[in-house]
């Protein structure tokens, strides 16, 4: 009897996901673990990877579509077994369990897994903001290499890890790293991988290509970061579809402005004292370089201990004071904005807080943060003031 494969509920917001590719055709061989399609959730791009084994006897949706959760996306099975309308009779490990973030003891024939690069696609890109600021000054790179960051290559890559080690056969890569040593016959097995785990990224495949690929054609430069396209003008307008996460951000960034009850405060603050703290810190030479937005996430932190009110969530019918601390940081990604949360952010030094807002804020630009890393903050920081803003008002993420 064929196993079913739903759309699974990848984040706790999860609504629905948007197909990016089939990473198997019909017919194709199926073993347990194997990635079967990449989804694009309303947070990130995840692996949809095969529980039950056996023949990928249908494709039920194509790629690019939208997939409202526990829908049917695909059939494993045994060859030649019925697939009537996609509908064949056939069993579902997971029941109704399946498509649901809690309580899933086995769920429905795939399981997610987080991929760091959404795959790169033909059309324009639709999901890069429409006004994004320019890329901060080289003078700025410390402060832009905080949370808030322009999407792109980090300027300092991390030292490269030894070839990952197959788990179970399969090379330990992203799927963007996948697609492109596939265009440039680049052997993922000889490269070094400098993602966690020695897992094989795109900057691994392309550093690689760059001595190893045959002459071609040079490549087009990419275009400097936040960027917008600039399409031909074929008509009066275009239209260009939204994203999962885009939709998500509309939504709930209404939702915030809507009925939550709302108000603004400006102050100038003198950070000369700030800033002879941080060079002191620099002239150490000891542990992660300190931002100035460390300095304000810590800053912030202290001062919720000191105003316990302001540490706070409006709900429907009461307010919610929160005993402990953890403050989310907003990081500009290509696609929108999310905000990974600093647990306990009061108690930690500033050194710690500086490596794991870093650490946050890298796996968010590769769209590989779990669920739990960038839900739950009782409090948001928002800054631009690496990008020369002034003042600007930040709408809270609900």
């Amino acid at each position: 009897m064929s196993t079913k494969v739903v759309m699974e509920a990848l984040s706790p917001t999860m609504e629905e996901g948007r197909l990016v590719e089939w990473k198997k055709s019909e017919g194709d061989a199926v073993a347990v673990g194997d990635v079967l399609a990449e989804v694009e959730t309303d947070k990130a791009v995840m692996e949809l990877v095969a529980r039950a084994g056996g023949t990928l006897l249908k494709q039920v949706v194509p790629a690019g579509a939208t997939v409202p959760v526990s829908e049917l996306v695909a059939l494993i099975g045994e060859p030649g077994e019925p697939t009537e309308n996609g509908g064949a009779p056939g069993k579902q490990s997971g029941g109704e369990a399946a498509g649901k973030p809690d309580g899933q003891t086995g769920g429905a024939a795939a399981e997610p897994a987080p991929a760091r690069e959404q795959a790169t696609q033909p059309a324009p890109d639709r999901n890069r903001p429409v006004s994004m600021p320019p890329a901060p000054p080289e003078d700025a790179a410390d402060e832009a290499a905080g949370p808030l960051q322009m999407p792109g290559p980090r300027s300092e890559a991390p030292a490269a890890a030894p070839p990952p080690a197959p788990r179970g056969g399969r090379i330990n890569a992203s799927p963007l790293a996948r697609r492109i040593a596939a265009e440039r016959g680049v052997e993922l097995a000889s490269i070094s991988g400098s993602g966690p785990e020695g897992r094989v990224v795109a900057r691994d495949v392309e550093s690689a290509g760059t001595t190893a690929a045959p002459a071609t054609a040079p490549a087009p430069a990419p275009r400097a970061p936040g960027r917008a396209p600039t399409p031909r003008a074929e008509g009066p307008y275009t239209d260009v579809p939204l994203s999962q996460i885009r939709k998500t951000i509309a939504k709930r960034l209404t939702q915030s402005i809507g009925p939550i009850p709302t108000f603004y405060l400006t102050t100038e603050i003198d950070m000369e004292r700030a800033w002879d703290a941080r060079e002191a810190l620099k002239a150490l030479g000891e542990g992660p370089k300190i931002s100035f937005n460390d300095i304000v996430l810590k800053a912030v932190a202290a001062a919720l201990r000191q105003h316990p009110a302001c540490n706070a969530w409006w709900q429907d019918d009461h307010i919610r004071y929160w005993n402990e601390i953890h403050v989310s940081m907003a990081v500009a990604i290509e696609e929108g904005l999310i905000t990974p949360v600093i647990r306990h952010t009061d108690v930690k030094s500033l050194r710690e807080i500086s490596a794991e807002s870093k650490d946050l804020a890298a796996r968010a630009r590769d769209r590989r943060l779990k669920p739990e890393e960038y839900t739950g903050g009782t409090f948001s920081v928002s800054n631009l003031g690496m990008l020369d803003i002034d003042e600007f008002t930040a709408v809270i993420n609900p």
